[in-house]
């Protein structure tokens, strides 16, 4: 965590210092959380895979097709 905090400047440090204070967390535990936070937010953003198609959509493709 030292180093994303000595990337942050100072007005990002002071910003996050005070959201950890508002939490009742301190800095490193608040920026953990922080990421934790956005990481599940990442996997619920991802898109689900494909289902194959199922029997009635195989059937009405086919049908749909010309002869």
């Amino acid at each position: 965590m030292t180093t994303e905090i000595s990337k942050m400047s100072k007005g990002q440090l002071a910003y996050e210092t005070e959201r950890a204070k508002k939490a009742g967390k301190s800095l490193d535990e608040w920026l953990k959380a922080k990421d934790r936070a956005a990481e599940e937010a990442a996997k619920k953003a991802e898109p689900k895979k494909a289902k194959k198609p199922g029997f009635f959509s195989k059937l009405l493709d086919k049908a749909h097709q010309p002869i």
